[in-house]
């Protein structure tokens, strides 16, 4: 038994680091702050930047020229405490699961909190936003947890496996098979 849940554990860790990977690849559109000559490496172009103008780039790209204040998220792909709060508060107000328009957006919550936290660091955003935004994004995890648990103890309908993001996919279908290990354990 202890096997069969390390396995599932490493899949499951493994699966989940692959979304996030996926999720880094993902365009977001980025404002230029202040100008910037650009640079080849390894024969990708990054640049030039021309202040107020807006640039499609992967999110693992821009998140070097965001630190150096080069670039910051447009206003349209933005993940702040503000939008964590409202995401948090369509949880909670809501028993069934929410649809999310964006597969990844655990992943975005996740990944845009290394953003608030640049901006805390530079001083741009006093720091209770950013505790803020940890408490909403709590919040919205714990919310669809245990939404997720709920239908853990059923078979998922085609509708309601469209409300799941990738990972609480991956998630669901280990949860799921960890609950019918259990109760087959008790069944008699």
């Amino acid at each position: 038994m202890h096997n069969l849940l390390k396995a599932i554990e490493e899949r499951f860790a493994d699966s989940l680091n692959r979304i996030n990977f996926i999720f880094k690849n993902e365009k977001i559109v980025t404002e230029c702050v202040k100008n910037f000559d650009g640079f080849s490496l390894l024969g990708e172009t990054f640049g030039p930047f021309e202040k107020g103008k807006k640039y499609k780039l992967n999110l693992f790209s821009s998140l070097p020229f965001i630190e150096k204040d080069i670039l910051k998220v447009a206003a349209t792909d933005k993940c702040d405490n503000f939008d964590v709060q409202r995401y948090a508060i369509g949880e909670r107000d809501d028993v069934k699961l929410n649809k999310r328009t964006n597969n990844f957006f655990l992943n975005k919550i996740k990944e845009f909190r290394r953003i608030m936290e640049m901006e805390i660091d530079k001083s741009n955003k006093p720091k209770i936003d950013f505790d803020r935004y940890n408490s909403y994004a709590s919040n919205i995890i714990d919310s669809r947890l245990l939404k997720i648990l709920k239908l853990s103890m059923t078979e998922l309908s085609l509708e309601d496996e469209r409300k799941l993001t990738n990972s609480e996919k991956i998630f669901y279908k280990n949860l799921n098979l960890i609950i019918k290990i259990w109760r087959e354990f008790f069944t008699f």
